[in-house]
């Protein structure tokens, strides 16, 4: 009798599983078609046992994870959420044509080796964290033959409850060894230090730059000071020797020289032609290279972001809802 009861126990628990291995296969399937999904979930159904659940037309809980999900420019790469307290609808015992669960909580997931391959493109621009509410973009720019590095820091904040936004700032693109430009009003054209180095020990370079008043300026130089270290080399080392001349060099602005003294940009070392490209990108089509604002998919009705950070991983949210139905039962709620 004990073995004849053990084995009657036994196979109502394989019985029990296989029904729930089943229905989580079903259910995948399911939301998968409803939700207009491109991969398929993984659905885990809790409690024990699952028939008793099933002929009451009410679970536990389900864990649903769904990867992949398309959200504008972006992909997130994995939607998590624990549904609770859920009633079923349909001619029951099988199939489940629908389910309402009275609440909802989760996370998604912005993965930086997504944003990595869906936002880099040409660019290869690479995300990593800052800080909780920062990113820091890095890479490489195609401009007018070149690789020019780009630096940015992207700061995120919850866009209503149903995304995320992101400001741009701290924009720069360098071009190793000679300069930096940084889009905006002012757009700046700076020097690098090397750069700077090169030309204050070089007289004919440094007398390029005082050729012009506006750069002169910029340097502590007057008019007739300059007039002078133009024709006479020791007015030019007295210019070039004092403390800080090199300093001041490389914070002029040389993006007045782009447009109105080309020639001027190319004596010192600057290729114009890679100037005027770089001059010519606007700071909004740059902050949209990095940008990866999203909102939640429309399928995700009653689903609301709360507490968005930022990890080593990505960018996540919490996520959160009730009275979430899908199938059939979004009919018996209206």
């Amino acid at each position: 009798m004990v073995i004849g009861l053990l084995l009657g126990a036994s196979l109502l628990v394989l019985v029990d599983r296989c029904a729930v291995l089943y229905a989580e296969k079903r259910a995948e399937q399911t939301l998968q078609h409803k939700l207009g999904l491109a991969a398929a979930p993984e659905v885990d159904i809790h409690g024990f046992p699952f028939l008793t659940q099933l002929l009451g037309k009410h679970l536990d809980g389900v864990d649903v994870t769904i990867p992949d999900v398309a959200a504008g420019r972006v992909t997130l790469a994995e939607v998590r959420a624990e549904a609770t307290d859920i009633r079923l609808v349909g001619d029951l015992p099988l199939p489940v044509d629908g389910a309402r669960a009275a609440q909802v909580d989760g996370d998604v997931l912005l993965a930086f080796d997504d944003l990595n391959r869906e936002l880099g493109g040409g660019s290869q621009v690479k995300f990593r964290v800052l800080d909780h509410q920062s990113v820091r973009a890095e890479g490489e720019l195609p401009v007018a033959g070149r690789q020019v590095h780009i630096h940015a820091l992207a700061r995120i904040r919850r866009d209503g409850d149903r995304g995320v936004a992101t400001s741009v700032s701290d924009m720069r693109l360098d071009v190793p060894g000679i300069a930096t430009y940084r889009p905006g009003r002012p757009a700046r054209l700076r020097l690098h230090p090397e750069a700077a180095e090169r030309i204050s020990r070089d007289k004919k370079k440094t007398r390029a730059l005082l050729a012009v008043p506006s750069v002169a300026r910029q340097l502590g130089v007057t008019p007739g000071a300059a007039e002078q270290a133009l024709r006479d080399d020791e007015r030019l080392s007295r210019i070039t020797g004092r403390p800080g001349f090199t300093d001041r060099l490389k914070r002029a602005n040389l993006v007045d020289l782009v447009a109105d003294r080309p020639e001027t940009l190319e004596a010192v070392g600057v290729d114009p032609v890679l100037a005027r490209a770089l001059v010519r990108l606007r700071a909004q089509d740059l902050s949209e290279r990095v940008a990866f604002s999203f909102q939640l998919p429309k399928q995700a009705k009653g689903l609301r972001l709360r507490n968005v950070t930022v990890e080593r991983e990505g960018i996540r949210a919490d996520l959160t809802g009730s009275g979430l139905a899908v199938g059939d039962a979004r009919k018996t709620a209206r």
